[in-house]
């Protein structure tokens, strides 16, 4: 009888079968069949200059299905498996889409959970892509939430905050209070809290990367001299290979904790 309990648990308890992620060709990884090639082209081109004034490495990822799993444990589970971003910065983002389960999520590396928000992925994702993929325009969508990306990336998240008013017919009061909320929280993470949140991350949180430290659910980019924000000059030159000069293309080692937000259409 112990033997047949024995036999019956090990029968019972199967090894997960590894998930069978597109294989990384470029910065546009097309399995699901979205967009026209122009549009490809156009998008790796945006992304290809971005990575090379910034260093942050952003993948748009199209699939078929998410073959059962939740697109929140996909995206994670693809960010890791392609390594996207830079190793120690972990300056990765995937825009991941669905086109079978009608899902879409933006999956940020551990370094730009501080930069781009869930608020501000979701806001991308609400205002910015779905509803181009409502009106079956997966192309526009697409296209939006990576322009949505790279303007927070760059520091223009205020506009496409704007945008969101304008697109959404928000209002005014409650924008108003958003922009109110804003800058107070800039003016007391630059101007009054800087030093203080800089010595605190440091000594309380756990380091993620260089000169990066999550505390308070926040990751922290401090410079040398200990102060808070991200700098863009802190990065040096180009740490991955690139696919529009002819080379292979692939992740810089970077890696992702499960920042970002999701959607369905």
């Amino acid at each position: 009888m112990l033997a047949l309990f024995v036999v019956a648990l090990v029968s019972g308890v199967q090894p997960a079968a590894a998930q069978d992620y597109p294989a990384l060709t470029g910065r546009v990884v097309d399995a699901a069949d979205l967009l026209d090639p122009a549009t490809e082209t156009a998008l790796d081109q945006k992304l290809a200059a971005f990575e090379q004034t910034s260093s942050d490495q952003v993948v748009v990822a199209t699939v078929p299905d998410l073959q059962g799993q939740a697109i929140e444990e996909f995206g994670v589970g693809l960010g890791r498996a392609w390594k996207i971003g830079r190793e120690g910065e972990n300056n990765g983002v995937v825009l991941l889409v669905s086109r079978d389960d009608r899902k879409v999520r933006i999956e940020v590396g551990y370094g730009l959970e501080g930069t781009l928000t869930d608020a501000l992925s979701s806001l991308i994702i609400q205002s910015d892509i779905l509803p181009s993929f409502r009106a079956g325009d997966y192309q526009a969508g697409i296209t939006n939430g990576v322009d949505g990306i790279l303007k927070v990336l760059s520091g223009d998240a205020a506009e496409l905050q704007a945008r969101a008013e304008r697109n959404a017919g928000w209002e005014g009061e409650d924008v108003e209070g958003i922009v109110f909320f804003l800058l107070f929280a800039l003016v007391w993470i630059f101007v009054i809290g800087a030093g203080m949140m800089s010595f605190f991350a440091r000594r309380f949180g756990t380091k993620v990367g260089k000169n990066r430290w999550r505390w308070l659910g926040m990751v922290w980019a401090l410079s040398q001299s200990s102060g808070a924000g991200r700098s863009g000059s802190s990065f040096g030159g180009g740490g991955f290979s690139s696919g529009s000069s002819g080379g292979g293309f692939s992740g810089g080692g970077g890696s992702f904790g499960g920042g970002g937000s999701s959607g369905s259409w």
